[in-house]
């Protein structure tokens, strides 16, 4: 079954969803506040809109793939945003990273318009979206995020409902938590392999299958010998997400010594103009052991 589907947000993240809701038949109406964003999509067969609001006025469903909490406000709740032209009863579903307090409160915020809302942040990136292998954790009340799913199947092979709304946000921050501390953990060992004169590009496949083995050793071990710095996601947006993670520590009274670490380190790396590059560009820190 096919969707008419609003998509607020183009860029990198929100690009690869919206290709692969258009190759999987559904119509699109896209919004974003860079043209060249649009047209890319637009070349695909999407349909442009001028404003959120336009964008969602004969969708089921809006998707939003936003930076930041202040930006998904503004998008929805902001002057010819979404509120502005959805139905009552249309499905918003923020695939965004944000943070859960202000996704409850957003939610709510969208309850008094009767509109409604799940939070399914992911993992996987764009190319696991263009494939339509994406892994969502989703948040929302049971029939709302058996609705979403009848979208989001196009783009995940994995879908799990973790509880109210918010829950996807904080299972997303758990996710991040392990991502973090693993690109850090794989380029450690990749310099120490390099520099130790081993081939760090034939380690993955040795390590395949054993307790060390993941899904960041096999895709970013051989990325990080090389100093291929592609870009697939940003160590700024990592920051942002650690951010939240401590935020939350704090709030739940929860030691996380080496998750600050890992912060800090991104935050250096972004202090250094390096915010927007791939998470690959972690090797820099290693630049003056190079072998």
């Amino acid at each position: 079954m096919t969707h008419d589907v609003a998509l607020i947000g183009a860029g990198a993240m929100g690009g690869a969803i919206g290709t692969r809701l258009l190759e999987t038949g559904n119509t699109l109406h896209v919004f974003d506040l860079d043209p060249a964003r649009v047209a890319e999509l637009v070349a695909k067969g999407a349909k442009a809109a001028s404003t959120a609001a336009e964008a969602a006025a004969s969708a089921d469903y809006v998707v939003l793939s936003l930076n930041s909490p202040r930006i998904v406000r503004l998008a929805v709740f902001g002057e010819t945003g979404v509120a502005e032209g959805a139905r009552p009863g249309t499905l918003l579903i923020d695939m965004s990273s944000i943070d859960p307090g202000t996704t409850r409160e957003l939610a709510a915020e969208a309850a008094e318009k009767r509109l409604r809302w799940v939070d399914s942040p992911l993992s996987g990136g764009a190319p696991k979206a263009l494939i339509g292998e994406l892994t969502l954790m989703a948040g929302g009340n049971e029939q709302d995020v058996a609705d979403a799913h009848r979208l989001l199947q196009h783009v995940a092979t994995n879908f799990t409902h973790m509880g109210p709304v918010g829950t996807g946000q904080t299972t997303k921050l758990v996710n991040q938590v392990l991502c973090g501390l693993g690109f850090l953990a794989v380029a450690e060992a990749t310099q120490l392999a390099l520099n130790a004169g081993v081939d760090a590009q034939k380690i993955p496949l040795a390590l395949k299958g054993g307790r060390a083995d993941s899904a960041i050793l096999q895709e970013y071990m051989p990325r990080f010998a090389t100093r291929d710095y592609r870009r697939t996601g940003r160590i700024d947006n990592m920051v942002k997400d650690l951010d939240a993670v401590m935020d939350l520590a704090r709030a739940t009274q929860t030691a996380m010594p080496l998750t600050s670490l890992c912060d800090e380190i991104h935050r250096l790396l972004t202090a250094q103009g390096l915010g927007g590059e791939d998470q690959a560009a972690l090797m820099e820190l290693f630049k003056r052991t190079l072998p």
